[in-house]
Order: structure tokens, then C-alpha cells, then sequence
């Protein structure tokens, strides 16, 4: 086997997929919207090619990369840039940092989901950007018109978007797939107060059972009919509503009903 081909079978079997060109990775750095003066953590750097294009956007780039192959080429490539600095290990095993940071990368498929999860869990998170298969990020943000668990669930202290779009065609070795550009922040306010939201968790939960075939059947199992109905009015939402086509926005407004006194 050529080494080119042997080394883009491998770069299948871990998911890893590369951009082409740097026009591409600097368009992505330009939508991840890098705080000139903050701290910044690059999901695998891979080739660095997003670890170049993000250098002059941040005040420090911490690049992770857990393939020894490419830790060696990394610090080659990278040395001229004083604010970078290289880790060779695990992304996932990091500990978030206590100041503010932001976290950019090109994501192997295979891992996108505990990235986000880690994401999710850092409280000094400002805000995540990430290539990611295009499916799983339209799915996260609605563009199907339906909304996810994980969404929902975590809309009151996160927005979830989908920045761009990204050929499979600008990767090497091409993936079967188009990549879209995720884009997770944290909100300044949450939408509900922290201690309000094991109740509202509480509450999408029951509502993504699929208990009866809709939301107002699911929730009406733990809360009275009546009391649920006024609810659905109030926040604009018909009895029959499938519990995937109600917004991140109405479930809000469904728990602030339900939850309203008099």
C-alpha cells in the first residue's frame, strides 16, 4: 500500500478528517468569533492548519492532540508562534480551565458527541465552534425543524447554531458526508434561575417520553389536564403539538404557565 493511501486509511479508522485549504479553516476561524485577548482550546490540531489561522485571533491557543503521529509535525509547524502551545494527550481529559475560554476544532465524527458533553459541563465555557458531521448539527439546532432532548434540555443556559456549511469534498480523505459549523455559547443570563432548573429538566424529560403520542398527553401524566391546558395556551402551543416541534422558546413558556402562581 502507498504511504498516502495507508495514511488516509488510518486517517479513516480514527475519524480523522482534514481540511484541504487554508481558505476554508480561516472562513471557520472567522465564525468562531475569538476573543482577541482570551484563551482559546483546539480540539485535535491535526495538520494545524486551524491552529494557524486562529494564532493571531487569540491571546494563547492551547492545540490538543492525542495521535503521536502528528505531535511532532504540530510543534514543527507551529514553534514560530509564541502563543501557542502544543498538548500531547486527550482533549476529553483536559480540566477545564478556571478563566474564560473558548474552544474551537475540526472534531473527529466519532467523538462529537462526548466533546459537546464536555463542553456542556465547563462552567468557564464561553463558547464552542466545531466542525462536526452536517446531520448531527442541524440536528442540534433545529434545522430540521425539530428540536433534540439535549437541546431543549439545556437551552436555558446555552444557544445552539448552525454557523455554515462545509463540502465533503474540502477534507482529506473525503468523508460520505457534508460537515456543518456547530456553534454552542453560553449565555450571560440564564433563562431561568439555577435553582428553577431540575424542576424545568424534570419537566422535558416527562415531556420526551412520548407517553400518549404528544407533549400536552406526555406532561398531563404529572400535572392536571386542566392546569397543562392553560399552559399550552398561554404559551401559543396546540394541544396536538408532537413534543420534537415545540421550540426550545415554548417549552420555556409552558414551564413559567405551569409553574405561575394565582
Amino acid at each position: 500500500m502507498r504511504p498516502r493511501r495507508a495514511r488516509d486509511t488510518r486517517r479513516r479508522e480514527l475519524s480523522q478528517n482534514f481540511l484541504r485549504g487554508k481558505e476554508v479553516a480561516g472562513w471557520f476561524v472567522d465564525l468562531s468569533d475569538l476573543n482577541p485577548r482570551g484563551l482559546v482550546l483546539e480540539v485535535g490540531g491535526g495538520e494545524g492548519i486551524i491552529s494557524e489561522a486562529a494564532a493571531a485571533r487569540c491571546r494563547e491557543l492551547k492545540v490538543y492532540e492525542l495521535d503521536a503521529a502528528f505531535v511532532a509535525k504540530l510543534e514543527k509547524r507551529l514553534s514560530h508562534h509564541g502563543n501557542i502551545h502544543v498538548v500531547a494527550g486527550d482533549f476529553l481529559s483536559a480540566r477545564p480551565p478556571d478563566e474564560t475560554f473558548q474552544v474551537i476544532g475540526n472534531v473527529p465524527f466519532s467523538i462529537t458527541a462526548p466533546v459537546i458533553d464536555w463542553c456542556l459541563n465547563a462552567v468557564a465555557l464561553d463558547s464552542a465552534t466545531f466542525i462536526t458531521q452536517l446531520e448531527y448539527a442541524r440536528k442540534r439546532t433545529g434545522d430540521f425543524g425539530r428540536w433534540s432532548l439535549l437541546t431543549v434540555r439545556t437551552w436555558p443556559f446555552f444557544s445552539w447554531e448552525l454557523r455554515g456549511r462545509i463540502s465533503r469534498t474540502e477534507f482529506r480523505p473525503v468523508p460520505r458526508v457534508d460537515a456543518g459549523v456547530l456553534q454552542l455559547i453560553q449565555r450571560a443570563r440564564p433563562l431561568i434561575p439555577s435553582s428553577r432548573y431540575r424542576a424545568y429538566e424534570r419537566m422535558v424529560e416527562l415531556g420526551f417520553t412520548g407517553v400518549g403520542g404528544s407533549l400536552h398527553a406526555s406532561l398531563s401524566t404529572r400535572f392536571p389536564t386542566a392546569r397543562v391546558s392553560r399552559a399550552f395556551a398561554a404559551a401559543g402551543v396546540e394541544r396536538d403539538r408532537v413534543v420534537a416541534f415545540v421550540h426550545p422558546s415554548e417549552w420555556l413558556d409552558i414551564f413559567e404557565a405551569l409553574n405561575a402562581r394565582g
